[in-house]
């Protein structure tokens, strides 16, 4: 299977007419269809989001625009394009694509694999450009047999007259359908009809992934490749003072020391050498912007920020009359620390810089940032510049950042030879751009009938958008809100599911000087712990069932409702558990996905440690593409919930990163993780995304849980034995 082609070369051969070339562009009109190979002269205006061709030789050639980093989206997306073909799956040879203005995301406008829009940005644009090809082939039969086409059926890569039996295949009929022009239009299949969707299809990258043969960013071999290291500082806003170049040089094997944006790069001819020249430049730091800053001053800084007045986000009703009116009044304060990424692959990036041409093997999220930065820092015009997408050993958002294309593109640059950066796990961690601390404050008032009547939220957290270089209006971060307020034209569909006729959210941006970026589900699941922690706090103050109270407050939610109630169901919900047993529920809404789980606990009252036993999940994401990777996804996305639930903490010190390893910066095992049980809700609606909401409701129902199980509030992450002993002790004042 290839890994890469480059646009010049995809082009060059679909304008050749070396077979029939679809594809689909987004305009505000709507999806636009077009037969490439009928294009003449350059392409000028063409930018297609999506490209499959058939071939004389009968293989059907599939870009994939999306990375690969284990959702398997290189065999989801060539499954909407297979289906609607109604080619045989064996005909496919799947390709990475490049990074191009061709291949954007429909619903990001960047060739980015973020916010779970993978299939569900390209969904319809697919479905459209594989029917289109099958309506174009059945044209080019029926006008060969001199038939109508209604007498002609396309069959598992074939098109049969259905009066004589005839038959031809895909491949032999390519090139004169290549001649006809595109339905704008046409007819797509019933779900019934479907062949791969809905069904279970074994993902394209696990043979290799199996065999060692895979290629990940760290795998990336070149001839006369060299390696770099960086010497960074030790703390935020920090300049160095001094570093010895000489020395570094003396090494043997070390060619150059390169300054870059995050550090001094040691260039060498082996990664060995490298690391002693960074040692050997015995660089000397100033002590930073915030040489004071610890893991508690971050927090109490966040605490104080949420007395100050802060932006106002929304403000519906008459949020003090209803206060005033209220029968009963509570207020909960909550805090979310940084975590980390900690990818299992750590960043690393190869680029190799010529006169004439610039090559960057990245396992990056961001083609088009990262193609612009390397266009930008080899100074080479775009069209000489190529990157390609290896697989990604994780990405949970880290690897959108373009960080390590830079300093890679540099240190080649400078050095004259092909360059990999190569990060330690200790510079993956503290260098790291966190998901964002965050605190929230909830006050809500019921009436006399133990109804929501208003709800008032303070929110305080880091700038996702800072320290993406977009602007920040009037004080408002959308990317900090997703899951409580969305902008209405974002991608995230993001707002509250729940319905009060009072209601209003204030932001306030910490000027900390901590990178942050987003982490899977943006701050979705930050903001789910606080909401759905506190919808649960309410409903015991309301004496109701949290489950039932949480269907009081769905009014018009039929989806937010149902998913609730299934995974009520599925997991005995109600039914009594041992002492020391509890179970906690929780739901969440973003990315055009409803989901819903319920924890079961066990606390041991004594030493304050949790363990979850398992996690029911109930989910509508409309229709399904490949059920196992959604239900492995949702799996995956409960085990990160209870590693970032009860264990993870990025420790500050002395104005900089304390945390460097995973001895230092806990995550949960496999004797940690729950058993994992998934229901996939049928449902009718528009397709939502499957990678990122698994982990939004874990923390807050695994909270509930252990309140259920020992009344105490947890109310600040992680989940630590102390802070479980505290809340007990709190409990029983």
């Amino acid at each position: 299977m290839k890994k890469n082609m480059t646009r010049r070369t995809f082009l060059k051969n679909s304008l050749a007419a070396s077979g029939l070339t679809i594809a689909a562009y987004v305009t505000p009109l709507g999806i636009q269809l077009v037969n490439a190979a009928t294009k003449t002269g350059a392409m000028d205006g063409f930018k297609p989001s999506a490209f499959y061709q058939i071939t004389p030789d009968n293989l059907i050639k599939v870009m994939v625009p999306n990375s690969e980093m284990g959702q398997g989206v290189k065999t989801a997306l060539p499954m909407i394009i297979a289906d609607e073909l109604e080619a045989d799956w064996d005909q496919l040879e799947i390709i990475q694509a490049p990074a191009a203005e061709e291949f954007k995301n429909p619903i990001l406008h960047n060739q980015l694999t973020v916010a779970s829009a993978s299939v569900r940005g390209f969904y319809w644009p697919l479905r459209k450009a594989g029917a289109a090809g099958r309506a174009v082939l059945i044209d080019a039969a029926a006008r060969e047999w001199k038939v109508p086409a209604s007498h002609c059926q396309a069959i598992k890569g074939t098109v049969v007259n259905l009066k004589s039996g005839a038959g031809f295949t895909y491949g032999e009929l390519s090139l004169n359908a290549a001649k006809l022009p595109v339905p704008q239009d046409p007819v797509l299949k019933k779900p019934s009809e479907f062949r791969y969707m809905g069904k279970a299809m074994p993902r394209v990258d696990i043979p290799e992934k199996v065999s060692g043969k895979a290629v990940f960013g760290l795998d990336v071999d070149l001839p006369d490749l060299h390696y770099a290291v960086l010497s960074r500082p030790p703390a935020y806003g920090a300049k160095h003072l001094s570093f010895n170049a000489d020395a570094a040089m003396a090494i043997k094997g070390v060619k150059k020391v390169v300054p870059t944006p995050r550090g001094i790069a040691v260039v060498a001819e082996t990664l060995d050498a490298a690391e002693k020249g960074r040692h050997a430049l015995d660089t000397k730091w100033d002590k930073g912007s915030h040489p004071g800053m610890d893991t508690a001053s971050i927090e109490s800084s966040f605490i104080k920020d949420l007395e100050k007045p802060g932006a106002n986000v929304i403000t519906r009703g008459n949020v003090k009359t209803a206060f005033n009116a209220a029968s009963k009044i509570h207020e909960a304060t909550y805090y979310i620390p940084c975590i980390s990424h900690a990818t299992m692959e750590p960043q690393t990036c190869t680029a190799d810089v010529r006169a004439d041409q610039c090559d960057i093997y990245a396992p990056t999220q961001g083609q088009t940032l990262g193609h612009m930065v390397a266009t930008q820092i080899s100074g080479l015009p775009p069209e000489k510049v190529y990157l390609h997408t290896t697989l990604l050993g994780c990405g949970l958002g880290r690897r959108a950042r373009p960080d390590q294309i830079v300093e890679a593109t540099i240190a080649s640059k400078v050095s004259g030879k092909p360059v990999k950066v190569v990060y330690s796990r200790e510079e993956d961690i503290k260098t790291d751009y966190f998901r964002s601390a965050m605190a929230h404050r909830i006050k809500a008032g019921l009436d006399d009938r133990n109804q929501m009547i208003v709800w008032d939220h303070k929110v305080a957290s880091l700038s996702l958008k800072k320290h993406m270089g977009a602007e920040v209006k009037n004080g408002i971060d959308g990317y900090c809100l997703w899951g409580l307020w969305d902008s209405p034209k974002s991608p995230a569909k993001a707002n509250m599911t729940y319905t009060f006729p009072n209601f209003s959210i204030h932001l306030v941006l910490s000027d900390l000087p901590i990178p942050v970026a987003p982490f899977r589900s943006v701050q979705n699941a930050v903001n789910a712990f606080a909401t759905e922690s506190f919808m649960d706090e309410m409903a015991h103050m309301a004496g109701k069932d949290p489950l039932n109270f949480r269907l009081e407050n769905l009014t018009g939610h039929m989806r937010a409702s149902r998913v609730l109630e299934s995974v009520a169901l599925n997991s005995n919900w109600g039914n009594p558990l041992p002492d020391g047993w509890g179970r906690g529920i929780a739901q969440h809404s973003s990315f055009g996905t409803n989901i819903a789980q319920v924890a079961e606990v066990s606390v041991d009252k004594k030493t304050g440690i949790i363990q979850v036993h398992r996690v029911d999940v109930a989910v509508d994401c409309g229709p399904v593409v490949n059920p196992d990777p959604l239900e492995a996804q949702i799996q995956g996305a409960v085990v990160l919930g209870v590693s970032t639930a009860l264990f993870e903490e990025v420790q500050f010190a002395d104005g900089g990163v304390a945390s460097g390893n995973f001895d230092d910066y806990r995550i949960a095992t496999m004797s940690e993780s729950p058993d994992v049980n998934v229901h996939i809700v049928k449902s009718n609606e528009d397709i939502g995304g499957i990678g990122e909401p698994g982990i939004m409701p874990l923390a807050p129902a695994v909270a509930n849980a252990v309140f259920n199980a020992t009344g105490g509030r947890l109310r600040r992450m992680p989940f630590t034995p102390e802070r479980v002993l505290a809340a007990i002790k709190a409990a029983s004042v």
